[in-house]
């Protein structure tokens, strides 16, 4: 309906934000999702065929899904209708399926794109499903959160998931070169200045022409430096949230670095933690089982260490106690590694699973009465200080459970005395 400026003819012409001004037109002008929408990419072969699967959307913000949306069901002939889960309760879905239905009936296909559909509840999730298996609408959510976690599993078993990936610095150039050409005239940037607006947008286009916006607008009279860019705009944080997936990401990044003895990768994945925002005292508790998982006896003082740098943080604070976070993290990465504890303590949880009602044998139980020696509680039992070698070669196993070997060193630093220890003892046993 139009409103009383369009009747009169003096509708207003507000600008619209560069970023809008921009948006593609078709598929073929989104850039950094190839993998998606070329020729031999799925979304892409949908639209050539004029026929689309309900799918979800799954990328950091900035990398085009709404414009995907709107776009596909463009190129594919369905009528576009959007919501939004931030704004949209139960009345507004039904509303959105009744419109649905009644275009289907008059031969009109329907692409219902839900913007961040993670939002909604389970039960409101549950409710796209009798529409969508009736194909009363095409679902094209879309979310900036791993739908493993985030979406049902009835809803995702019924839609394809598709990745965006965080634009690269050339999908990023394109962008660029794009605003220039619609406002005809150059950035006013020095050339590491640009990579540095580049760098600072993080993968995210809206963004970048955003900040683009800014640099045309103050019509600098000379290219500014990096640090004259810098002083103009205000640096965003990283893109962290420390209760979603990338709170996990980034600290599994961290651990399997130190775990690939990688110091200078690990050092980078804790600096990405700490400027997002991340609790220390969260890392420091990674890094101490990173210490008994990972490193175990090959280098037993790390467990020591792990344990005193949070306890030096906890005394220090930030900034200076994560100095010692950092310390942690190089020695943890360098010092030689050994799995060989942690999987033997799950092989041990697993036979103690299995054989949980066997009684040790006699000769090691205890015998504080009578009844206890009589029944021969102790006896037999050899004080290993006293044997040969200060071994006595004794089964200390359960009667009924064959000898199990659940630790076996590999090796490496520490663990090669251990080894060999080991070794000696299980020859004298074998006698």
């Amino acid at each position: 309906m139009a409103d009383l400026f369009e009747a009169a003819g003096l509708k207003p012409q507000q600008p619209s934000p560069l970023a809008d001004r921009l948006r593609p037109q078709t598929l073929a002008e989104v850039v950094g999702q190839d993998h998606l929408l070329g020729p031999e990419g799925p979304i892409g072969r949908m639209a050539e065929a004029k026929r689309l699967s309900s799918m979800i959307l799954w990328g950091p913000p900035g990398t085009g899904k709404t414009t995907i949306a709107r776009l596909l069901a463009k190129a594919a002939g369905y009528e576009f209708q959007q919501l939004s889960a931030v704004f949209s309760g139960v009345a507004d879905l039904k509303k959105a399926f009744e419109q649905a239905r009644a275009r289907r009936l008059a031969g009109q296909a329907t692409l219902l794109f839900v913007d961040e559909i993670h939002r909604f509840n389970r039960a409101q999730q549950d409710g796209f499903l009798p529409f969508v298996e009736e194909g009363i609408v095409t679902l094209v959510g879309a979310t900036t959160e791993n739908p493993s976690f985030e979406l049902n599993g009835a809803l995702l078993s019924r839609s394809q998931v598709f990745v965006l990936k965080r634009l690269d610095d050339e999908a990023l150039e394109q962008l660029l070169a794009k605003a220039e050409a619609h406002e005809g005239r150059k950035l006013p940037l020095e050339p590491e200045a640009r990579a540095a607006l580049t760098a600072l947008a993080d993968g995210d286009g809206r963004y970048l022409l955003t900040l683009s916006e800014t640099l045309f607008n103050i019509a600098s009279a000379k290219p500014l430096t990096t640090k004259e860019l810098g002083q103009i705009l205000q640096k965003r944080s990283p893109a962290y949230d420390k209760d979603r997936e990338e709170h996990y990401n980034l600290i599994s990044a961290l651990h399997k670095s130190i775990r690939g003895s990688d110091p200078d990768a690990a050092l980078y994945w804790l600096a990405r933690m700490l400027t997002g925002g991340e609790d220390p005292l969260f890392v420091a508790r990674r890094l101490i089982r990173a210490a008994a998982e990972d490193i175990g006896e090959a280098d037993p003082m790390s467990l020591v260490l792990a344990n005193a740098a949070k306890d030096t943080y906890d005394f220090l604070g930030s900034p200076e106690g994560e100095i010692a976070l950092a310390q942690l993290v190089v020695h943890l990465a360098c010092a030689p590694k050994s799995n060989a504890v942690y999987k033997a303590f799950g092989a041990a949880m697993k036979a103690a699973k299995e054989t949980g009602s066997l009684m040790p044998p006699s000769h090691i139980l205890n015998a504080p009465t009578r009844l206890m020696k009589d029944l021969g509680y102790g006896k037999g039992y050899q004080y290993d200080h006293d044997a040969a070698e200060g071994f006595s070669g004794q089964n200390y196993f359960p009667e009924g459970m064959e000898r199990r070997q659940f630790y076996q060193p590999r090796g490496e630093g520490n663990e090669a005395r251990i080894k060999e220890r080991l070794e000696r003892w299980a020859a004298l046993r074998r006698g």
